[in-house]
């Protein structure tokens, strides 16, 4: 398939818009690019390393270095930053920085991955936090670049929570769970997965010793973990953008038909994690962050126009961002493989 002027019109939004000339579109050098994950190995991740590994961005002379991250939010700034081409992050750490910085070479997120909200605080199921209004007095933990806790005002807002009341600290994501567990806080901010799966690897009973407040619950209907490219990237390679989504939509097919083959490929990079439950991680993570209904009809990777305006306007009012971009300043479906090649459901390949 070729990146044309045509195909980007098609898709709803023109060259002009993405800061595209037509010059660079005749580029085709094979590409060396690095990118940055959301976390540490996990299995839900196994679609980037199923892709390198059967030579799916091979394929497409892509020459691609995956590297960990260190929180969804922190791999959009390190793509901002330039340190990186590629990142998987969440979007809504891009709204607030394409917010802030109108005009500027901003990234750009062209493949939306994770289309169900997996924020969420975990407290004790023995404790007295049962509620959000229960979280004001009380102190939460988390990661300095968590999404949940960069969502914790928006969260707050839609929940009724008096956020002045909220103490907040920081810790290493590989004492979240320990520390929660040991009363040093009495909350965490996390991804509903990540905290639970990371609890069990370490031996804990999630479902007797853990309760989640999830922000979906609570009105914030948000998109999630999404691929973003550099401007530069997009602007002066479009066509490695385009092969990069096509091999990964390869990958995450391959995911979706063996979440528990597809875990293999990650334990080749960290043999230490507990395969069993990175498979269980992986399901859980399909079932419930991939799974929202509007893929049976945009399909995985796209979005509905509506919800993402939607959820622009809830992230912007409840972060007192200086302005709503609107989503052709951030988002763009030019890239996305056709509707027929990417997957529309997922809920049949992980009963």
């Amino acid at each position: 398939m070729r990146f044309t002027r045509r195909a980007a019109l098609a898709a709803g939004l023109s060259l002009t818009a993405l800061g595209l000339a037509a010059p660079a579109l005749a580029q085709a050098q094979p590409a060396r690019l690095k990118m940055v994950l959301n976390w540490k190995y996990q299995g839900p991740q196994s679609a980037f390393f199923i892709a390198q590994d059967k030579g799916y961005f091979k394929d497409e002379g892509i020459d691609l270095t995956i590297d960990q991250g260190e929180g969804s939010a922190a791999s959009i700034v390190k793509v901002a930053q330039g340190s990186y081409d590629i990142g998987f992050g969440d979007i809504n750490a891009l709204v607030d920085i394409v917010s802030k910085r109108p005009g500027e070479d901003t990234p750009l997120a062209v493949y939306v991955m994770f289309n169900v909200p997996p924020f969420a605080i975990a407290t004790r199921a023995d404790g007295p936090i049962k509620t959000p209004k229960d979280l004001e007095g009380k102190t939460i933990g988390g990661p300095a670049n968590d999404a949940a806790l960069k969502l914790f005002p928006a969260f707050a807002k839609m929940a009724g929570i008096d956020a002045s009341k909220v103490t907040i600290t920081n810790m290493q994501p590989n004492l979240r769970e320990q520390m929660l567990m040991r009363g040093q806080v009495d909350a965490a901010f996390g991804f509903v997965n990540t905290i639970s799966f990371s609890a069990k690897s370490a031996g804990m009973n999630v479902e007797r010793d853990f309760r989640f407040i999830q922000y979906g619950d609570y009105g914030l209907d948000l998109y999630s973990n999404s691929i973003v490219v550099s401007r530069k990237l997009a602007r002066e390679n479009p066509k490695a953008v385009q092969g990069f989504l096509r091999a990964l939509n390869r990958g995450v097919k391959d995911m979706l038909a063996d979440p528990a083959g597809s875990t293999d490929y990650v334990m080749k990079r960290e043999p230490l994690l507990n395969r069993a439950v990175e498979v269980e991680r992986t399901i859980a993570t399909i079932k419930m962050e991939m799974s929202h209904p509007e893929a049976a009809k945009v399909g995985i990777g796209d979005v509905d126009d509506e919800r993402l305006k939607r959820s622009i306007g809830v992230v912007v009012e409840a972060n007192g961002l200086p302005r709503a971009p609107a989503p052709e300043e951030f988002y763009t479906r030019a890239f996305l493989p056709p509707l027929a090649e990417r997957p529309t459901s997922v809920s049949a390949k992980t009963n």
